[in-house]
């Protein structure tokens, strides 16, 4: 049962309180739809109460927690491809090193996917968690993002980082289902996001546990691909429920389906998916067949302007 567009009487009665707990974002029809599905669904005297242990919401994080222009992820992996030919040079003879180095774009646009999951392989696997989550802080202490010339941490967003915590001031669990590989994304987001490890669900490599060193490798073989409709599947797996609250962007069509499989949950539930409309301020782009637009007109979801509905969009610098 969603509380989306098609019941905007509902939320039109409710007023802000004082002490507003989304300061970054504009008052607007979206905020006040926020807060009053809050409202509602804590309220146990309503027909719409949601039980503390149902409150399960599941956020994307690239291009709905922080920019994807590049994606992070991708910035990472350059970072490694250097690290990694820096400790054996002749790394840069083999594929797919070779192919980044003398940035050969037709190696990745012929082999597809593969290609692209034999470079993501080979940057991420062959090492212990410990060794990896290491390489992947080394990486966020120094890294500049481009175009905005600001450390990659000051690239969240800040409205998110306010909804987040508005979330779980009144009882929710909040998850990020990333398409991006879990341990990449494990690695930042209690820091950046106050998202513990083991609520974070993401693209996964295959485990080993080696037992005379006691740890755990992981192998260059794909377990879970996190994105389009591996997103419910990846939710089901590490969740075991529907959640009531799902948030997602339009780049690539990559969240259509968490928001369907949130919107079939009993509860009242609630969709969101940030547009990036706002050139001046973070990034102008659509999907070039405007799948997500298209799918949140249908069901109802609620679209974020970035341009019109946030005051400020990214996070003060420390």
């Amino acid at each position: 049962m969603s509380l989306g567009k098609a019941s905007m009487a509902q939320y039109t009665a409710e007023s802000y309180t004082d002490n507003d707990p989304l300061p970054a974002w504009n008052n607007g029809k979206i905020k006040q739809a926020i807060i009053s599905y809050i409202q509602q669904i804590t309220d146990s005297t309503s027909t719409h109460f949601i039980p503390v242990i149902d409150r399960i919401a599941t956020f994307d994080n690239d291009g709905t927690l922080w920019a994807e222009q590049p994606l992070v992820q991708e910035l990472f992996i350059l970072y490694q491809v250097k690290k990694m030919v820096e400790k054996k040079p002749a790394l840069k003879n083999q594929q797919p090193f070779k192919a980044i180095i003398e940035n050969d774009t037709a190696y990745f646009k012929n082999g597809g996917q593969n290609a692209i999951l034999e470079l993501v392989a080979a940057t991420h696997t062959g090492m212990t968690e410990d060794e990896f989550e290491a390489a992947v802080k080394d990486f966020f202490s120094m890294a500049i993002y481009p175009g905005r010339n600001v450390p990659v941490k000051q690239i969240t967003y800040q409205p998110q980082i306010e909804l987040l915590n508005y979330l779980r001031a009144n009882g929710f669990k909040t998850f990020i289902c990333s398409g991006g590989t879990v341990e990449f994304v494990r690695s930042i987001s209690e820091e950046l996001y106050g998202i513990p490890k083991y609520q974070v669900i993401g693209t996964t490599f295959k485990y080993k546990f080696n037992d005379s060193t006691v740890t755990i490798m992981r192998e260059p073989a794909s377990k879970l691909s996190n994105d389009k409709e591996g997103k419910p599947v990846g939710i089901q797996m590490h969740i075991g429920q529907r959640p009531v609250f799902a948030c997602g962007n339009e780049r690539s069509g990559g969240d259509i389906a968490m928001l369907k499989y949130s919107q079939s949950s009993k509860y009242p539930t609630f969709q969101l998916l940030i547009n990036h409309d706002d050139a001046a301020r973070e990034y102008a782009y659509q999907e070039k067949d405007n799948a997500s637009l298209k799918a949140a007109a249908k069901y109802n979801w609620y679209v974020v302007s970035m341009k019109m509905d946030w005051k400020t969009v990214f996070v003060k610098e420390p």
